[in-house]
Formats: structure tokens, sequence, C-alpha cells
């Protein structure tokens, strides 16, 4: 009997160790909650002391699904930001990127504490939800950068979708501030057109004149900037106080086009400056479109506030260092914050950039890329 006591009170030691051992160690073991494992949004933290930027992306053929994680990154590594890039999702399926859905783009409150909103969608249809936070967010007057097809970031089909914000649709006919949308009065313009070849002439920098020694230009070279998508045409003179910053050179592709390359088979080495599209009868260098601008925007009952508007940023345009480094600059200029002589911009991880191209339904279902598989180390 005795030995049974010994062994019971031994046992109950050994329990009490293994307790004991256990709370310790749930003190240094973080619980990994349902959206860690599953995010629907990236988080990259800064130092404390940083800004907090939202990063919008959201369209079905540039790629801003590679091009704003990289971007994050960047400003993150190399610089401290704070840094969130939210995804376009089928809310069926959480933390699984679908850029053809057109309707979902979760983490949009995030902008409540943002300092800086840059904005990369094409023709999204949010519900009013997820509207009214954009909404707010440019109310407050904080600054804008719009990427590529944020000119026409919205469209609500209007009459076929029930909204409140069909004000802001790139098709947009109503009242006269809003007329043309999100793009045309927060941006300085809308979706107009493929003023270069599509997938045939490449965009080559230049800066407008007089603007060779703003700081958005700080540390690139002349030809540094350049991306094989095309110059997009807007309507002259740009609206308001919108200076223009960099004119997009068209220039003809010197190689042959390769639909398997992701650049199409142009490259930065490309020079001749194209001509007359004879078939449009378009000098497409007389004048230079803007491919880089700045502007004030203010909507109606909110506060005044700044924006730059690049036209230029697929992801295969990230490639260029010297588009990279306009676009940092850009967020150093929109933070009113000084920029620097020569950002920091080398590129962060194995970034191997998709082409540009629309892509059926299918690609996103059987590619399942997750949210989490964009965290790399740095």
């Amino acid at each position: 009997m005795r030995f049974l006591s010994f062994l019971l009170m031994g046992v109950l030691v050994v329990l009490g160790c293994k307790t004991q051992t256990n709370t310790e160690e749930s003190k240094e073991t973080k619980v990994i909650t349902t959206k860690e494992m599953n995010p629907q949004w990236l988080t990259l933290a800064g130092k404390k002391d940083q800004p907090n930027i939202v990063l919008v992306s959201g369209d079905e053929e540039y790629r801003s699904e590679e091009a704003l994680p990289q971007m994050a990154k960047i400003l993150n590594t190399h610089h401290g930001f704070n840094c969130t890039v939210l995804f376009a999702q089928d809310p069926e399926k959480p933390g699984i990127i679908n850029p053809n859905y057109l309707h979902n783009i979760p983490g949009l409150e995030q902008l409540a504490t943002a300092d800086l909103m840059i904005i990369f969608t094409r023709f999204r249809a949010l519900p009013d939800e997820q509207m009214q936070l954009v909404d707010a967010y440019l109310k407050s007057g904080k600054p804008v950068i719009g990427i590529r097809t944020a000119t026409h970031a919205f469209n609500f089909k209007e009459g076929k979708i029930a909204t409140q914000f069909a004000h802001y649709g790139n098709y947009h006919e109503g009242e006269t501030e809003w007329k043309d949308g999100f793009g045309r009065l927060v941006l300085g313009e809308k979706w107009i057109s493929h003023h270069g070849h599509h997938k045939h002439q490449s965009t080559v920098g230049v800066p407008a004149p007089n603007q060779e020694k703003h700081s958005i230009l700080n540390g690139i070279g002349p030809a540094e900037i350049w991306g094989p998508t095309d110059v997009y045409g807007v309507r002259l003179p740009l609206p308001g106080d919108a200076q223009p910053i960099v004119l997009g050179q068209v220039t003809n592709r010197a190689g042959e086009y390769d639909e398997a390359d992701p650049l199409y088979g142009m490259r930065p080495t490309d020079t001749e400056v194209a001509g007359v599209d004879e078939k449009r009868d378009l000098d497409l260098n007389n004048p230079m479109m803007p491919i880089a601008w700045t502007k004030s925007y203010q909507l109606p009952d909110g506060k005044k506030g700044k924006a730059f508007a690049s036209t230029i940023g697929s992801s295969t345009d990230l490639l260029s260092e010297g588009t990279r480094r306009m676009l940092v600059n850009a967020v150093f200029w929109s933070l009113d914050k000084s920029v620097p002589a020569k950002a920091k911009v080398d590129l962060v991880g194995d970034y191997q950039p998709t082409a540009y191209a629309f892509v059926k339904e299918q690609h996103w279902i059987d590619k399942n890329l997750k949210v989490a598989d964009l965290v790399m180390e740095k």
C-alpha cells in the first residue's frame, strides 16, 4: 500500500512538472489565428515612426497583384515604411487572389489609419460598404498615387448595379465635378486609349519641359524610365493644376514579337522612335503624351489633397530600375518627405513577373495563388 502511495505521488509530481513546462512554453509560443494562417492581405511592418501605406491591387491585365507586393517590399525593406497590400478575392475563397473578381477587395478598412493610398485597380465594382472606405479616405484629403489602370479604377455599369457610388465610374456622365469619374476628378484623366501599339511599342520616359530637376526624377538618368507597356492616350492639356513630370516616348521594338516572352520581344535597348501611325493618321510622338504627373484634388465636401498619377507601372515595367525609382520618389513626394538623391530601389526577393495579359477564370482556379504565398524573406 505504501508502495502504491509513493508511486501515485511520483506520477503527480511528473504531471505537475509537465503542466508547468507546458505553461512556460505557452508564454513563448505565438498563438496563430485562422486569419494569420490564411491572411487576406499582406502586412509588412516597418519602423514605428514611419508612415502607413496601403497599396490596393485589383486589375485583370497588368499584374498589379505582382507589382504592388514588390513595391511594398522595396518601400518596407529599403525605407522602413509600414505597408499593407490588398487584393481582389472571391469572398467564397478568402485568401485566394483572383484579379478577375471585380466585386471584393477585403481590408479596405486599413485606409482609416493610412497616410498614403497607392491604387492600381481596373474597372472594379465594389460594394457600397467598401466604397465608403475609399470615399472617406479621399474626403480626408490624404495623398493618392494611381498606377496604370487606376485612371479607370472603377466601373459600375450605371443602371445595372445598385450603388451609391456610380459617380466613381469611368463612364460617369453626371454632375460636373464627377464627370468621367474618379480617374478624372482625383488623378486627372480617365481611360481614353492605347496611344502606342499595345504589345508592340514600348515606353521611354522623357522629362517634361522644365521638370528635369523635379524631385520625383531624383537619381534617374536619360532613358532609365522604361516599360514594355504602351503609352496611354490622354486629353491635353490635363485639367486644373495638373503638371506633367514625365512624357512617354513611343518606341518601336527592334527584335521579333515573342508571345512567350514577358516583354513580348521589346527591350530597354530599343531606340527607334516611332513616327506616324498611318492607320490612325497620328504622329505618336508629336505631341508626346504625359505618363506621369502631379495634381491636387478635392472631393465635394472633402479636404484638398495631392495626387501623383503614372500610366507606367505594370509588374514587368518594374524590372526597370528607373521606373521603380520614379514611383518610390513619388511616395516620398506624396508624403511631404525629403526625396533621396538616389533612393535605394533594389528588387526584393526572387521577382519574376509574368507578361501582362487578360487570362480566363480557369487560370486563377488552377493557380490557386494565396496571399500567404507572397510573403518572401527579405
